[in-house]
């Protein structure tokens, strides 16, 4: 490494080298400058010094498409978008839940993954060298969320991956906070959300059944062997526009969303932290493939016992929507009604705006919160107050098409817009016909 330094500029020079390609890194940093050693953002390559991996034949690389490991990374995907340090804490490891311990992180996010390091920058530096890889998480069919009921530190969020490893990273001062949850999510939303995510193929054929060892695998070589004309067609219900689902199923609410309100309507109202608990991202998946290759689905079977997976794959649902529940093009027009200082005029903005959605929109909205008004009938056993569902559905039911720098503001008003909706129901919702 080669170093120059003057009284206020620094520049570190990197030569790393694999297979026989040379990647210079430069970065130039302020050394003055707290928030650029808190946060940093150059672009800048990584590479794996020293390594060599052989190479894949076409057939090889036809037959393993689904084995990672086997697969060289494209250079893009080791470009460094973002770097610096955050509060880290692992609460899950492939769906097994983990008692929370914070540590400090220095964290690089490229354009598909964000790696965790424990020692400083110049340390982790000096051991990639040695060959000590980091922890590596893979953002592709992940999921970011504002994690407020998670710790009673402020600022934190929770960013779940495919393979049911949960993580949840903080940090005091909030502009960085909110630059590092922009950052990240901007770079899942770039992300394949559907069969074309290579970790998420791997993880749906890792998936084991709830009751035993056996693979998920063995499900889909099941309809492979059936014969032509008995094979079910595919039936994509998770990330199509909602229009779209209900146009198939001629109707206005999706069949998938009432089957979940039955079920957790049946068995879930009662649960201490329905809807805020998460259940095993794994079965979730599992769920989720099953329901976009069947046409019909039992949520009563044993295997989808744990009704926190029924709501998990719910909110999974509204999450992978390519709009949300609540059009872009209303985004903006709610959170004006929601500003309305007076009570009355607040809720007649909101209700003159739910009217005006389509039918989709409006229906399953309806339908929606008239489940929630259940959950919040039941606080005093399951502890879901309509504060609590509000923060959990807002985010998740509407969101700015472009998020800004008023990130912040903007979730206050999409949880204030959730709360709304559930204490005002019948006002909002009542002189329309089911």
């Amino acid at each position: 490494m080669q170093k120059s330094t003057n009284s206020d500029t620094s520049v570190e020079t990197l030569n790393s080298t694999r297979q026989g390609t040379g990647a210079v890194q430069m970065r130039i940093k302020n050394a003055n400058s707290h928030h650029d050693r808190l946060s940093q953002s150059k672009s800048m390559i990584l590479t794996d010094v020293g390594k060599v991996t052989e190479p894949i034949s076409r057939h090889r690389r036809n037959h393993s498409q689904h084995i990672l490991k086997d697969v060289i990374p494209p250079l893009e995907q080791l470009m460094v978008e973002k770097e610096g340090y955050l509060q880290k804490a692992k609460i899950a490891d492939g769906g097994k839940k983990l008692r929370k311990n914070w540590s400090t992180s220095w964290i690089v996010l490229s354009s598909r993954k964000i790696e965790f390091y424990k020692e400083s920058k110049q340390q982790a530096l000096s051991n990639m060298k040695t060959g000590h890889k980091p922890e590596s998480v893979d953002l592709c069919g992940a999921h970011i969320e504002w994690a407020k009921e998670k710790s009673s530190r402020k600022n934190v969020f929770q960013i779940t991956t495919v393979s049911g490893n949960e993580f949840l990273l903080q940090s005091d001062i909030d502009f960085i906070i909110l630059d590092w949850f922009h950052a990240i999510k901007n770079a899942i939303d770039r992300l394949p959300k559907d069969s074309s995510c290579p970790s998420r193929n791997l993880e749906l054929f890792k998936i084991q059944r709830s009751s035993s060892t056996e693979l998920l695998s063995h499900y889909d070589s099941d309809i492979k062997e059936q014969k032509p004309e008995h094979r079910k067609s595919l039936n994509q219900i998770f990330g199509s526009h909602l229009h779209k689902v209900c146009e198939r199923e001629n109707s206005t609410v999706p069949w998938f969303v009432r089957q979940c309100i039955e079920a957790v309507e049946k068995r879930g109202l009662d649960v201490d932290g329905i809807y805020r608990v998460s259940g095993n991202l794994a079965t979730i998946q599992k769920l989720r493939f099953i329901v976009n290759q069947e046409e019909k689905l039992n949520l009563d079977d044993s295997q989808w016992e744990d009704i926190h997976v029924v709501t998990g794959a719910l909110k999974m649902f509204f999450r992978e929507l390519p709009e949300p529940l609540f059009p872009y093009s209303f985004f903006e027009q709610f959170v004006e009604a929601i500003k309305k200082q007076d009570n009355t005029t607040r809720i007649e903005a909101v209700k003159s705006l739910v009217q005006k959605l389509p039918p989709p929109n409006r229906d399953t909205m309806k339908v929606l919160f008239g489940h929630l008004t259940k959950i919040v009938a039941k606080a005093s056993k399951n502890l879901m107050s309509t504060q609590s569902l509000g923060i959990v559905f807002g985010p998740t039911l509407l969101r700015a098409e472009n998020e800004t720098g008023n990130m912040a503001i903007h979730m206050v008003y999409q949880n204030q817009i959730a709360e709304l909706m559930l204490s005002e129901y019948s006002k909002i919702f009542g002189s329309e016909e089911d």
